[in-house]
């Protein structure tokens, strides 16, 4: 099967295009910079796996190269997201978002692309899927920009498939790195009322495997929340991290939430970019777990736990770079 895999230079498609290979496909890999597409590859598959897919150079935004990258691709991967706030023409991260994909979803059309598959992200219940739970009724920005791309593309294409993760554990996961980072560096661990609220994080290994699997499933149009085996406060996932990680911090609880803050100071402190922290930490307003468990089941996914997660985040981290705290 000839597979187009967009932001192929990013840390889940970097994954996902040696995963294809592997199944047999032929990979064209999508990226504004080839050498950096190529760069990401190599890291992820070595040197044989970059010569072996295609790189096709281009731009969503702008619609370049779409119709080259496209040509004969029966399969299409979605995973580009933005998280600036605005670029220098004055336009959000939502309306370029929404360009973008609108640009792919018809581009994809035209060149006959049978699926798209999305990996978005995990959207609060609804107040009727929630049914007494008590927690806010809002939705980020980002994640709201996430559901409208993912309405995009399901549109557009109609065989399309969307999964909505949550926090992805990987060593290359921005939001991961960012819980080590912020271990590594606070000397004491400062956790706002948000500690309590939970999701589920899942491997990387198991997004990998369920992106894979959607190519060939045979599932109508539809969108699927994907998680781990076991929901976890963001309390919990900080104390296991740091339990694996040989270290030991100790914490000030505080009740109130303070996301605008807390979000400066954490970039501040692992040297994040901060509005990519402020996006993240905007959807922090309660619990954000999938809607069922049936995706690994569908997908015939076995899923890893959290600790083995972390612990392969870890040592794949030690692989490329030093991890200070061990």
């Amino acid at each position: 099967m000839r597979i187009l895999v967009t932001g192929a230079s990013g840390f889940v498609g970097s994954l996902l295009a040696p995963r294809l290979c592997a199944d047999g496909h032929a990979v064209r890999a999508f990226g504004r910079d080839p050498e950096r597409v190529r760069s990401a590859l190599t890291r992820s598959g070595g040197e044989q796996l970059a010569q072996e897919v295609q790189i096709a150079r281009g731009d969503v935004l702008s619609a370049e190269g779409l119709t080259v990258a496209l040509a004969g691709v029966e399969v299409a991967y979605y995973l580009i997201h933005s998280l600036e706030r605005t670029a220098a023409g004055g336009s959000s991260f939502q309306e370029r978002d929404r360009l973008a994909a609108q640009n792919f979803a018809a581009a994809s059309a035209r060149a006959g692309v049978r699926r798209v598959v999305y990996l978005g992200g995990l959207v609060p219940r609804t107040r009727e899927d929630r049914a007494n739970a008590q927690q806010s009724e809002r939705i980020s920005r980002h994640l709201a920009s996430r559901q409208d791309v993912e309405q995009v593309l399901l549109t557009g294409v109609s065989d399309s498939l969307a999964l909505r993760a949550s926090i992805v554990v990987g060593a290359r996961s921005r939001s991961f790195r960012l819980l080590v980072h912020l271990l590594e560096r606070m000397p004491v661990l400062t956790l706002p009322a948000w500690r309590t609220w939970r999701t589920q994080p899942i491997d990387e290994r198991d997004v990998v495997e369920m992106l894979a699997a959607a190519a060939s499933a045979r599932l109508p149009r539809r969108s699927l929340d994907i998680g781990g085996p076991t929901p976890l406060s963001y309390g919990e996932m900080l104390q296991t991290i740091a339990e694996l990680m040989l270290i030991n911090r100790p914490t000030l609880q505080l009740g109130v939430n303070l996301r605008g803050i807390t979000a400066r100071v954490a970039a501040a402190i692992t040297d994040e970019d901060p509005e990519l922290v402020v996006a993240l930490m905007e959807g922090l307003q309660g619990d954000l777990l999938p809607a069922d468990h049936h995706a690994a089941e569908l997908l015939r996914v076995r899923l890893h736990t959290f600790d083995a997660a972390v612990e392969h985040a870890l040592a794949d981290w030690e692989r490329h770079e030093p991890l200070a705290a061990r």
